[in-house]
């Protein structure tokens, strides 16, 4: 589909804002207050992002922002794309599709970020630019009355301490960060992001109360946190609240279990529900009933590969191989051909050859097995992948643990 001719492209500037978030406004059905508005401002990156224009109106709108993603094996540069949308008035015209070809082609000739990253709000929409699903996320709601937590680990040295998230943003970095290398799907935080994250605006607590925090306090400073609100209810049985718990981090099993016991002990509440858990979740070997955590299943992150040689040697692999891939990208044409991918215990290679392909494949499926939450094997059981020899890695591109995405973007 052709670009509506009366639209043109072009960079955006800080001028634009305010058309740029009355069309989220419009894509995403929300209003933004002033405050909104302004935090909304510190995060804008115009260099970065694209809008359509129709005769000097804003019309469409993406952008790319900088930040870094935890990978397997490592912390790499990756476009975390987000704002994608166009004004009903302009729908179907191939605004949305030059847009995203134009960034894709933009971020391949910066060079400076080998991945793309997104949560789709719409799943059929991102696999025609080249996008593969990376990542799944659990959804609980447990039954905290009728589920017991058990645990073989001793209790750990501190205490629990009830914080103001907002006024404990310097422990809560110490923590984050800490963990964040280790956690595939985690994003970095920089400059007003935590100020994005802790924001808490009446709009968005679905009748709840406002966002509530727990840090867990060791010898040498804190360890873990937790986020949650409370929805009150009551019925004929008494009282029914459910506790929405936000965001929970710990590496250390002995804190990470203190964090849900808190949680689940919390006064007049009978459920407790977290929308982004690990598909392995610790949780769900921490109870003596895991049906009552009620799992619920949902797509999360979607990978784009951008450069392909230095994607698939920034991250690490489960186990050696050598392995020949055969990929096609119609949108960015550097990443075609055979690659041979050599992986080691600290290191990967990625180069072009002439040698017979191993298997073959497209991009869409290299940024699905790139977090190693979509399994090759999978992907050759439906046919996405096709195996040409017995040479076929099954397993490497997983990981220790499972991507574990926890932050809307």
């Amino acid at each position: 589909m052709h670009m509506d001719d009366s639209v043109r492209l072009r960079q955006a500037t800080a001028d634009d804002h305010p058309a740029i978030v009355g069309i989220e406004s419009y894509v995403f059905h929300h209003d933004f207050d002033d405050e909104a508005r302004e935090l909304d401002r510190r995060l804008f990156e115009p260099e970065r992002s694209l809008v359509a224009d129709d005769n000097g109106t804003v019309v469409g709108h993406t952008t790319a922002l900088t930040r870094d993603l935890t990978v397997p094996g490592s912390v790499i540069p990756a476009a975390h794309v987000t704002g994608v949308g166009v004004l009903p008035t302009h729908r179907r015209r191939g605004l949305l599709t030059a847009m995203m070809h134009r960034q894709l082609s933009e971020l391949a000739e910066a060079g400076r970020e080998p991945i793309a990253v997104l949560w789709a709000s719409e799943t059929t929409i991102y696999p025609r630019f080249g996008y593969g699903p990376a990542a799944t996320r659990l959804q609980l709601n447990a039954m905290t009355r009728e589920v017991r937590i058990t645990s073989a680990v001793p209790p750990p040295d501190g205490r629990l301490r009830l914080i103001e998230p907002a006024e404990a943003v310097d422990e809560l970095k110490t923590v984050y960060e800490r963990v964040r290398p280790g956690r595939v799907g985690w994003s970095s935080r920089p400059g007003p992001w935590w100020d994005r994250r802790l924001f808490d605006p009446s709009a968005w607590r679905d009748g709840a109360t406002t966002r509530k925090g727990v840090l867990f306090e060791g010898p040498d400073g804190p360890e873990g946190y937790a986020f949650w609100r409370v929805k009150d209810g009551w019925d004929d049985y008494g009282p029914n609240a459910q506790v929405r718990v936000t965001e929970i981090v710990a590496d250390d099993p002995g804190v990470y279990t203190a964090l849900w016991r808190f949680l689940f002990g919390i006064d007049l509440a009978r459920s407790a529900s977290y929308d982004f858990a690990a598909l392995d979740e610790p949780l769900q070997y921490l109870v003596d009933e895991p049906r009552r955590l009620g799992r619920g299943y949902s797509d999360a992150l979607w990978i784009r590969i951008v450069d392909l040689p230095a994607a698939l040697e920034a991250r690490r692999y489960l186990t050696p191989f050598d392995v020949v891939l055969e990929v096609t990208d119609p949108l960015i044409t550097a990443n075609n051909g055979r690659w041979r991918l050599t992986a080691a215990a600290d290191k990967a290679t990625c180069v072009r050859t002439t040698d017979p392909a191993d298997l073959t494949l497209s991009v869409n499926e290299v940024g699905a097995v790139y977090l190693g939450g979509t399994t090759l094997g999978a992907l050759a059981a439906a046919g996405r992948v096709q195996r040409l020899t017995d040479n076929f890695p099954a397993g490497a591109f997983g990981w220790d643990r499972q991507p574990n995405p926890i932050e809307v973007f």
